[in-house]
């Protein structure tokens, strides 16, 4: 099996190929070209080593606030928090829309069904889920997993704004027609906001929007729409490593 086909495999994309010999016709496969399948480092910042004790200070006081927090009406329903999980300087950082039933038993984001795609993705793009940062933009559960109030999300952003600030990522990966609205304050359709480089927050990290896995369960055929995101994903983390790399 080719690297293209392993990707495509990994994204559940079906593919088109030759039958066997002796058939009358053969279909001719899709042509998809794929990034080639490199190891994405982890960033460490000059100094880290100096500043590691302030950093661990400063992640374990926002975790605190966030477990805490009482700031809406969601504080009241949820069973935990969820803060979010993975390498705390990552290069790349998923942000999804709010945790579901399974990630409101366990703590983190993106363990269900939707997050077992989301793993795939990943991997697809060569950026496996222990080498990025993945959240979501609310830390807890609405009920009946219905969609984030504007208040809600009001109260959530200086946490996720204060994760950002601390993993200062190359770039962020906005999963889904929720959180990409809000964290881009729009309401511009997902179709829309696809295809192109954003800015959030403060620093104005770069930002790539693509479809929730859980909406690529219920519509399989728009997966070689995400894989066209991911590709791009790929070409600007490339870029940025490129500008970085000169600015050095």
């Amino acid at each position: 099996m080719s690297r293209r086909e392993r990707y495509l495999d990994a994204l559940g994309i079906d593919q088109w190929r030759p039958r066997a010999l002796g058939t009358q016709a053969a279909e001719v496969p899709i042509a998809v070209s794929a990034p080639p399948a490199v190891p994405v480092p982890i960033r460490t910042a000059a100094g880290a080593s100096e500043s590691l004790p302030a950093v661990s200070a400063a992640w374990a006081a926002l975790r605190a606030a966030v477990s805490g927090c009482t700031r809406c009406e969601l504080s009241r329903t949820r069973t935990q928090t969820v803060f979010g999980v993975g390498a705390q300087r990552a290069e790349l950082l998923v942000i999804g829309e709010a945790p579901g039933a399974d990630e409101d038993a366990q703590g983190e984001p993106f363990v269900g069904r939707a997050g077992q795609l989301l793993n795939s993705m990943l991997r697809a793009m060569g950026n496996p889920r222990e080498t990025v940062y993945i959240a979501n933009v609310l830390k807890c559960r609405p009920p009946g997993n219905r969609d984030p109030k504007p208040e809600e999300v009001a109260c959530c952003l200086p946490y996720l704004q204060q994760q950002v600030d601390l993993i200062a990522p190359s770039l962020i990966l906005a999963l889904g027609r929720i959180a990409a609205q809000n964290l881009l304050a729009t309401d511009t359709p997902i179709g829309r906001l696809r295809g192109q480089v954003h800015q959030f927050g403060t620093g104005a990290t770069p930002l790539i929007v693509t479809y929730h896995p859980a909406y690529l369960l219920r519509s399989p055929g728009e997966k070689r729409k995400a894989w066209s995101d991911l590709k791009l994903v790929r070409a600007e983390l490339v870029r940025l490593r490129g500008h970085s790399a000169a600015r050095g």
